[in-house]
């Protein structure tokens, strides 16, 4: 009959599944080590980053390389979907949705994570995180700080305001951030606040500001091979 609307019978929401790859690699002598979880950056996938961790493959731990979960479409069509880039959350500007997204993507790993513990010898918990990666690094830090020892934060902020005050929970924790003088991506200034503030609260937190833009280049990565090595964790 004309005019006549349309009736809803049913309107809801349903999951759907997505593969995400994440390799594990040993270095060192079988024995208990660290695990640090690699965060990459916005556009880059699993295989990306762990070749330009190279540097940090010299450190005796296991190395967890998790991709992001989000598909960034290759609009040139000259590659794989499995060689697109990747993104860890969805961010539109507002600040509820970030967060939620940021706890959707901890949850996940956290739940990989949680399936490589009672298969591997782990006396500590680091996360290192770029960009995009950086901001999910503090989020999982700050808001799973009972299994996180250290967090390496590159060209990124970290969100101490998740911690709702709670600073008591962090005073185990090491943290540094390393951020470029140059970054016009991601200023240096926001970082410097969040830094001094930590150390304001009685946490061990340093800001490493170098000659540096937002790439990340082999000079970050000496640098973080530095601080590791400078908390405890050994060369393989």
């Amino acid at each position: 009959m004309a005019g006549k609307e349309n009736e809803v019978l049913v309107s809801g929401k349903t999951s759907f599944k997505i593969e995400v790859p994440y390799t594990l690699i040993e270095t060192g002598e079988k024995e208990e080590k660290p695990l640090l979880i690699y965060f990459h950056g916005f556009g880059e996938n699993n295989e990306q980053f762990k070749k330009r961790c190279d540097t940090l493959l010299n450190l005796k731990a296991y190395h967890l390389f998790i991709q992001g979960p989000y598909p960034i479409y290759d609009r040139s069509r000259n590659k794989n979907v499995s060689d697109w880039g990747r993104a860890w959350y969805l961010y539109d500007g507002n600040r509820g949705q970030f967060i939620k997204s940021l706890e959707l993507a901890s949850e996940f790993v956290q739940e990989v994570v949680d399936k490589l513990l009672p298969v591997i010898q782990v006396n500590r918990i680091g996360v290192l995180g770029y960009s995009m990666g950086g901001y999910l690094a503090g989020y999982f830090a700050l808001t799973r700080w009972k299994h996180v020892n250290d967090l390496a934060v590159v060209g990124a902020r970290i969100k101490t305001e998740v911690l709702n005050d709670n600073w008591e929970n962090l005073q185990h924790m090491n943290i540094a951030a390393f951020h470029g003088k140059n970054d016009v991506k991601v200023k240096a200034a926001p970082q410097a606040r969040e830094i001094k503030l930590l150390k304001e609260k009685g946490i061990k937190a340093e800001l490493n500001l170098l000659n540096e833009n937002h790439s990340f280049s082999e000079v970050y990565l000496n640098q973080i091979f530095k601080w590791f090595k400078s908390i405890g964790y050994e060369a393989a």
